[in-house]
């Protein structure tokens, strides 16, 4: 237990090390404690809603599908797209967006890609279109409500925006089929809204995904219960527990058929604690989730925190695209995609159609047709022909077709899946290696990546036979049926670990020969040691869903208004003070005492902040009145 005296430091003095400049330690954490969720103590279910719709914001496409809650089996996954690509299912449309060149919302999935290549070359360099830039919220280090997004004429447009527009088109979407559905008007009011996120994603990230649900009016700051932040690997778990073995291809032993019969489900073969990883590979990203299984009611319970990275199938199309710089200049290809966008999206489109037809077993060429502005344009920048390019680039594994395309060796287009597929390998190596990782009894491979033969058979290899892979027929749409049923019931998963450890900057009592002589601050006669790290949780650590961690807070003058407490984070387990490597500030509390009148000569706010769900939430109240004090907490540095 810390002393009364012990006082987090406040913005004024948020120095490095304060000790030589600290003026008035603002406040002061009374009693620390960590209290668990009592079963009987449930949630606050709110207000409960008709309808759940859940949209999956992919990284290359997108989808919403939705489920009634008085039919909570029957998930309805949105009507077929117009304007699909040929051998691809088009249950989802692409996340692609397009903006008039005054910034309007114009279109998005399919239809934008139809119009933006349908305009004339002038034309295109005036409109914005924007494809893949759901990455930019996991590779940007200082994410702000201010970050930048680059269309691809090259200008900027504010990410906000963007990805407001996005979420405003699936509302819309939605809401015009449910109306069509049920006969009459449908009202937001009765929807509650689920959006999925890597689980890898940083809180900034999650929290951008929020603030553009606010700006796109899916729901209100008023009532953020409306709006769930989902995981994407957790949504694929909830729904794979659930598969029965027709809706599965067991990759051992090519078959939907085993020990159970067709009709049981995937949950009936599993029994109470047994573990499973389910491996989501998207686009933009490689997810990787661990659970156990708690029976009777099947709740579910995450064994390791969250991990994975960038190594979506895009890192294919880097690799493509790093292929034709080698063959045609790096020079070309830039000039090229700000010159001709359109022709470039169409380079692109032809590729992903092969990329699908890459195989480990695969013996004859992949042609991909090159657009005729590509060839036109290389020829007019390097005067002479692409054929040329290819004879003296020394890739001898790409050839020239006299039907003007790109022939592919098997070889050389598998060797563009081998960056990104040795990522994922390595780390699933190195998960299986971790101890709370023993007995695996299932792998799920989810994710539009999960289609790829050469990353089935890669992840075969790794495993040799230590868990059954297993794929879900519907693999692309697993993520949106799953974030259906954890909308319907987001208390189902009862255990998850921390990613990060988080915690505050305090002043404790200065102990000789325990803490660094650099940190002693002498104060009114009192020997302090500043810059503390008071742990509120741990990386790693179990976190019940609903577990808070309680502090009690002091303003520094009766007068005082607001308390500003800042949060730290690091990946490591044990931080002693907030100047450690590594440990970085992510976030501030706010508390708004500024409604709270009290007599008492001393005020108490004490500040519950919870962390066992999907995003972290905070509470206060002021002890004297019993009040609540209006809390937030901000990790975009608004």
């Amino acid at each position: 237990m810390m002393s009364e005296k012990e006082a987090i430091r406040t913005d004024a003095e948020a120095n490095p090390s304060p000790a030589k400049s600290i003026g008035d330690p603002g406040i002061t954490p009374l009693s620390p404690s960590h209290t668990q969720q009592d079963e009987t103590e449930q949630m606050p279910s709110g207000p409960s809603f008709v309808v759940v719709v859940a949209i999956d914001f992919g990284t290359t496409s997108s989808g919403y599908a939705y489920a009634f809650a008085k039919e909570p089996e029957c998930i309805h996954v949105m009507r077929r797209w117009e304007g699909g690509d040929p051998g691809v299912s088009n249950q989802k449309t692409p996340t692609t967006i397009l903006l008039t060149p005054d910034r309007k919302f114009h279109s998005f999935g399919y239809a934008a890609r139809d119009f933006y290549h349908d305009l004339d070359p002038s034309e295109s360099k005036l409109w914005l279109y924007l494809e893949k830039f759901k990455m930019k919220l996991h590779t940007t280090a200082n994410l702000s409500i201010n970050t930048d997004l680059h269309a691809a004429n090259g200008k900027r447009v504010k990410a906000l925006d963007i990805f407001a527009y996005a979420l405003a088109f699936f509302k819309e979407q939605a809401l015009k089929e449910l109306s069509d559905q049920t006969g009459s008007e449908f009202d937001n009011n009765d929807v509650r809204w689920v959006i999925t996120v890597p689980a890898i994603w940083k809180m900034p990230a999650k929290q951008f995904m929020r603030e553009a649900a606010y700006k796109a009016a899916l729901a209100s700051r008023d009532a953020p219960e409306q709006l769930i932040i989902a995981l994407e690997p957790e949504a694929a778990s909830i729904y794979c527990r659930k598969l029965r073995l027709h809706q599965m291809v067991d990759l051992g032993t090519q078959t939907t058929h085993n020990d159970l019969g067709t009709n049981d489900n995937v949950g009936s073969g599993m029994t109470q604690g047994d573990r499973y990883v389910v491996v989501d590979c998207g686009g933009g990203t490689v997810d990787l989730t661990v659970h156990q299984i708690r029976l009777p009611e099947g709740h579910l319970k995450e064994l390791y925190k969250a991990s994975g990275g960038p190594y979506g199938s895009l890192g294919i199309d880097y690799e493509f695209e790093k292929l034709l710089c080698k063959i045609f200049g790096q020079d070309f290809i830039d000039q090229f995609k700000i010159k001709r966008p359109a022709a470039w999206v169409d380079l692109m489109i032809a590729f992903e159609s092969r990329k699908r037809a890459a195989a480990p077993d695969r013996t004859n060429p992949l042609n991909i047709n090159l657009p005729f502005s590509f060839i036109d344009y290389y020829k007019k920048f390097r005067g002479h022909s692409v054929e040329h390019a290819l004879r003296k680039s020394n890739v001898d594994f790409v050839k020239w077709s006299s039907q003007g395309m790109l022939r592919m060796s098997p070889d050389a287009m598998n060797s563009l899946f081998k960056p990104t597929i040795d990522h994922i390998i390595q780390h699933l190596t190195e998960l299986f290696e971790k101890p709370e990782v023993g007995e695996i009894k299932f792998l799920f491979l989810v994710g539009g990546f999960a289609e790829s033969p050469l990353l089935q058979q890669a992840v075969q290899n790794m495993l040799q036979g230590r868990s059954r892979v297993i794929i879900p027929h519907d693999v692309g749409l697993t993520i949106l049926k799953g974030a259906v049923l954890f909308g319907l019931d987001p208390s189902i998963i009862k255990v998850r670990r921390s990613p990060l450890t988080y915690g505050v900057g305090v002043l404790n009592r200065f102990v000789e020969g325990k803490h660094p002589a650099d940190k002693l601050l002498v104060k009114d006669g009192t020997r302090w040691c500043t810059d503390v790290f008071d742990t509120f949780i741990a990386a790693d650590q179990s976190v019940a869903l609903g577990e808070k961690v309680k502090r009690s807070y002091t303003p520094a003058k009766p007068s005082q208004q607001v308390i500003v407490i800042h949060i730290y984070c690091s990946e490591d387990e044990n931080v002693g003070f907030i100047s450690q490597p590594g440990v970085r500030k992510c976030g501030t509390l706010r508390l708004d005492v500024s409604g709270t009148k009290t007599v008492a000569p001393r005020r108490e706010i004490q500040t519950l902040m919870q962390f066992g769900d999907t995003e972290i939430r905070a509470m206060a109240l002021d002890v004297s009145t019993g009040r609540t004090v209006k809390s937030s907490i901000d990790f975009l540095g608004q």
